[in-house]
């Protein structure tokens, strides 16, 4: 009992000695998810963008105009750029050269004021010095004055002072870096996802150029004997963009598979507060689709949140059609006014605005919170738009025609939400009559199976745990939603069905709050239409049910393709080379018979041990092959597919929204061209069930 009061005694004794004080970058990696948001997928590729970012603050200073950035073998990035070299010489504060300061420690750089940058991204101080916090390898090069400076660290500590080590020809700066496995959990870069970013950076910045490498397949790359990596002309995948052509460029490229409704792309830069340095830039167009792309960037940071700039060009686009159709009588006066939603269906826009003095809300820049910012947008945005209306009246009458048929659809959808789903709730809306739901009425333990067809359905009822798991069999393929508006799925019996289970309602009355399953899993068949069921879902959960993804509460079951029985043994295999190791590499699968079965004390058929199988006696080895969760009886969908302890499930995320979109546009769109060169583009990374 005393030393019970002792250690509570201890506990209690809050005085100086239990306060920590973390030095130089280790905040950084004591706390990396406050400097990159996340140390999954995401939070690794911010480390390139910060790098970058430095680069790219260079050209848009007008002191570079080519940066590479290449993948290199264990997992390394290079990032460089013909800048003008981050400076060598001591500096007076930290008696260390400058190069050492901006490397480890933290706000410290060239965009806090003076001249350095007039408009730049990053502004925190923090970019260079948490990469390298974060990465067991760094090596900073410098090309400047005629001199060749390097300095290398690891987890943010510098190995040696920064040493002089040649003469060059160049200016800029290589900064080559390696992320720390023990912070990252997965280091796995995607080509993919660096290219459409920086893709998006080249549109930006007129006339700045920039390569992208993918060199990890080669074991040894002299990457420390080159400015450029190109320089060895190494046969690897690449990638190179320029452009002149700005905002409007990049408004084409986002609707390169979309159907124009108007013939010009509206466009405006236009400087701000009566300096050179300030600028808002906008483009825009409509297209015959029902959702909207609206890409914001402040000094030329993606902001994905959005922020004040695109509040104000949100204000002003709905206030400029809502003036103008009244003003040329294309609504008429017991018309309501048009909606933010209105003006948004189908619009593609980028905005980017250049600020000095830039404010972001966090480290990771998702979000513009300058006040100033909506200002700016709303002024010059809403001069040039209203003028773009009136000098292009056949564009602003479809424009116009675009808007007005959203808020027919929008008061049709309401109506239908109304009947469908208000009225059902007031007047006791029971669940869906096929649905077998569970006991539990806690959303964080009960999962929902949504299954295809009634034969899994049965079998899935049966094998189920039913405290927390529900059942819900669709009949056939439900609605391809992608180009459907609300009131016309709400009409689908399949839809409602999944509206109701879900418990979220849809559209603008959406409340995630509400869904009463935590574990939304979609269990299709293995073949062509399962795939087909899973990706028309997927469209609907992506396009009315996004915030469900972002939870993490999507989910595909994966069922075993195989039960292989050897003797007396019995395995499930989930892939083709899973059964091949089970089955053995001596043993060719087209000569397998399935056993003759005999009756064993019990009644239960099993294989016969003394049975030849062709001319040898052996174990004898019989493959079923499952097409379907139908060919299950309830006993095996549990153990392989539905019991906790054992299944496999892949949970459904979106790394990249914007390349989602383009995806599903793509599959689930009216682009047939397009659709048909997607598929035999990437057939060949395809398992085909022959």
């Amino acid at each position: 009992m005393a030393k019970d009061k002792d250690e509570k005694k201890k506990s209690s004794n809050y005085s100086a000695e239990s306060i920590t004080v973390l030095e130089g970058l280790d905040p950084v990696r004591r706390r990396p998810g406050m400097y990159i948001g996340t140390t999954g997928p995401e939070g690794l590729h911010h480390l390139v963008w910060e790098i970058f970012d430095n680069s790219r603050d260079e050209a848009m200073g007008g002191f570079a105009n080519d940066i590479e950035v290449t993948l290199l073998p264990d997992s390394k990035i290079r990032v460089v750029d013909n800048g003008r070299g981050i400076p060598v010489d001591i500096h007076k504060q930290t008696k260390v050269s400058a190069l050492e300061t901006i490397m480890t420690t933290l706000h410290a750089g060239g965009k806090f004021g003076g001249e350095g940058y007039k408009v730049s991204g990053g502004l925190h101080g923090v970019g260079a010095s948490v990469v390298n916090a974060l990465s067991i390898y760094c090596r900073a090069e410098v090309h400047k004055d005629g001199g060749i400076y390097v300095q290398e660290y690891a987890m943010g500590k510098k190995k040696s002072a920064v040493k002089k080590i040649g003469t060059t020809k160049h200016n800029g700066t290589i900064i080559t870096f390696q992320p720390d496995q023990s912070i990252f959990p997965e280091i796995n870069f995607s080509f993919e996802q660096i290219v459409n970013h920086l893709r998006q950076q080249a549109y930006l910045v007129k006339g700045m150029r920039i390569n992208i490498i993918d060199a990890r397949a080669e074991t040894k790359i002299k990457d420390t004997e080159v400015f450029y990596i190109r320089e060895l002309e190494l046969e690897v995948p690449s990638v190179s963009f320029y452009f002149e052509g700005g905002l409007m460029s990049l408004v084409r490229f986002e609707n390169d598979l979309q159907k124009p409704i108007h013939k010009n792309i509206f466009y405006v830069e236009k400087n701000s507060n009566g300096n050179d340095y300030e600028t808002v830039e906008v483009a825009l167009q409509y297209v015959d689709d029902i959702s909207s792309r609206i890409l914001p960037f402040a000094n030329n940071i993606y902001n994905a949140e959005g922020g004040t700039h695109v509040t104000g060009f949100k204000t002003t686009l709905t206030r400029t059609l809502n003036t103008y159709a009244r003003k040329n009588n294309l609504i008429s006066e017991k018309e309501d006014n048009f909606t933010g939603d209105d003006v948004l269906e189908g619009l593609t826009a980028v905005i980017s605005i250049k600020l000095r003095e830039i404010q972001f809300e966090g480290q990771t820049k998702g979000k513009l919170g300058s006040v100033e910012a909506q200002g700016m947008v709303t002024t010059v945005f809403g001069d040039a738009f209203g003028m773009f209306l009136e000098e292009n009246p056949d564009d602003a009458k479809a424009i116009i025609q675009k808007v007005v048929l959203a808020l027919k659809a929008r008061k049709a959808a309401k109506a239908a939400k109304d009947s469908v789903l208000r009225k059902g709730a007031l007047e006791g809306m029971t669940l869906p009559g096929k649905l077998a739901d569970c006991q539990s009425k806690s959303a964080e333990e009960s999962e929902l199976f949504i299954v295809e067809g009634d034969s899994a359905g049965g079998t899935a009822k049966m094998g189920r745990d039913r405290k927390t798991q529900a059942i819900l069999p669709l009949r056939g393929k439900i609605l391809n939603i992608e180009r459907a508006r609300l009131d016309r799925m709400l009409a689908s019996e399949q839809i409602k069905n999944l509206v109701v289970a879900f418990g979220t309602a849809i559209g603008d009355t959406f409340d995630i709050s509400k869904l009463r399953y935590h574990k939304i899993i979609i269990a299709t068949d293995a073949d062509v239409d399962g795939a087909h069921i899973c990706t028309l879902l997927l469209t609907l959960l992506y396009r009315f049910f996004r915030p469900m993804i972002d939870a993490g509460y999507i989910y595909i079951a994966q069922p075993p393709l195989f039960k292989i029985r050897k003797g007396k043994e019995i395995f499930y295999a989930y892939s083709d080379e899973e059964r091949d190791k089970i089955v053995g590499k001596d043993v060719n699968v087209e000569e397998i018979e399935a056993p003759t079965l005999v009756e064993d004390e019990a009644g239960v058929p099993s294989p016969d041990d003394d049975q030849d199988v062709g001319k040898n006696k052996k174990t004898k080895v019989s493959i079923q092959r499952y097409k379907g969760l139908g060919e299950m009886n309830s006993d095996e969908l549990w153990e392989t597919t539905m019991d906790p302890k054992v299944r496999i499930l892949k949970q459904v995320m979106i790394e990249d929204a914007r390349e989602a979109d383009k995806v599903f546009d793509i599959l689930m769109g009216m682009d047939v061209p397009s659709r048909k060169s997607f598929i035999q583009t990437n057939a060949k990374k395809a398992t085909i069930d022959v």
